[in-house]
């Protein structure tokens, strides 16, 4: 699995880069992973990358957030097999269009869609 390493004692960061690396970062690969561990299991996670910082952004992450005082070794477990779920059918995954874009901070309001496979894969 793309993490970055070492893991952090209160939160990991998938590289979605790698984990997605048919969706190019204007499709944004972060957002893309996010939403599909939201709808696959309801994992809730941030995207770092492109979206936030646009052509600046350096990689494209996933951060999930561990709270170790609320959650139990059966929630970490739950995480661990959506994500793998997840993995079994990464090349279906597409990548996002932005919709909507504020002039700043567009992270927080944007809006976004999803690509056409025939739009999403590029050669």
């Amino acid at each position: 699995m793309p993490i970055v390493q070492p893991p952090g004692g209160h939160a990991i960061y998938i590289d979605a880069r790698a984990f997605l690396p048919h969706i190019p970062t204007d499709r944004f690969p972060g957002v893309a992973l996010a939403n599909e561990l939201y709808l696959e299991g309801g994992i809730r996670s941030v995207e770092i990358g492109t979206l936030m910082f646009g052509a600046a952004a350096k990689m494209d992450l996933v951060r999930l957030a561990i709270p170790r005082r609320v959650y139990t070794q059966s929630h970490i477990d739950y995480v661990v097999e959506v994500i793998l779920d997840v993995w079994k059918t990464r090349e279906q995954i597409r990548g996002l269009q932005l919709s909507y874009e504020a002039p700043f901070l567009r992270h927080f309001t944007a809006r976004l869609e999803p690509v056409d496979a025939a739009v999403a894969v590029r050669t």
